[in-house]
């Protein structure tokens, strides 16, 4: 007795220290304002002192935190936020939004293809229509240049199983195709997984680089600017 009581004492123990950690917040530094990490853009300071984004997380150097909108970015260049923030003088490259969207581009392309690896995603019109039929997608992405007739038939579709099923049409067929081993793709479906979300978040973040739409992240709830 004595020692299945012990037993489940130490599993009790061990399923306290597999207990998830909260995600690391950090603060932007053009609202003030608290995030959660993974929803903000990451700067470093190079060796030359230029501003370079670090959305991979793979630089050296301490972290800078911006909020993933096209409003914040400019205003931290045009008030020598980085600056401020780095305490030291940089230089802020006059292609630094360019920058930022070919990384957040190439990461929500490289999710894409992740998520075929993992049997994740189909593309074609075909098995498109069939996961969409089976009621099993969690984002719908078209290419932004294709034909509307067809993306119209697939886009009817899914809006009659799911009205609000997110539908992504930021990338060409040329990209989606590059991301996925082929010439060109129209249509692909993402099945219900980490690297769907991954890649709704990372689109989120691009648009509103763009300024195509608003600031995707959420403030930490009751914790705003000091």
């Amino acid at each position: 007795m004595v020692k299945s009581v012990t037993t489940k004492k130490t599993e009790g123990k061990k399923k306290v220290r597999k207990k998830r950690k909260s995600e690391p917040e950090r603060r932007c530094i053009a609202s003030g304002d608290l995030f959660p990490q993974s929803a903000l853009l990451k700067f470093v300071i190079g060796p030359d002192g230029n501003v370079v984004p670090d959305l991979f997380g793979k630089l050296p150097g301490r972290g800078i935190w911006l909020s993933p909108s096209r409003d914040m970015v400019e205003k931290a260049c045009h008030k020598q936020l980085f600056a401020r923030s780095a305490k030291a003088k940089v230089k802020v490259p006059d292609d630094l939004i360019e920058q930022l969207d070919a990384q957040l581009t190439k990461r929500c392309l490289d999710a894409l293809g992740l998520a075929k690896r993992a049997g994740h995603l189909v593309a074609g019109f075909e098995k498109t229509k069939a996961w969409l039929s089976s009621g099993n997608v969690k984002i719908l992405v078209q290419a932004a240049d294709a034909a509307e007739d067809g993306r119209g038939k697939i886009r009817a579709l899914a809006r009659a199983i799911d009205p609000d099923l997110p539908i992504n049409e930021t990338f060409t067929g040329h990209e989606l195709g590059q991301a996925l081993g082929r010439d060109t793709w129209v249509h692909v479906a993402l099945r219900p997984s980490g690297i769907a979300d991954r890649f709704a978040a990372d689109v989120a973040r691009l648009l509103a680089v763009r300024g195509i739409a608003g600031h995707p992240a959420k403030k930490v709830s009751g914790r705003l600017k000091e």
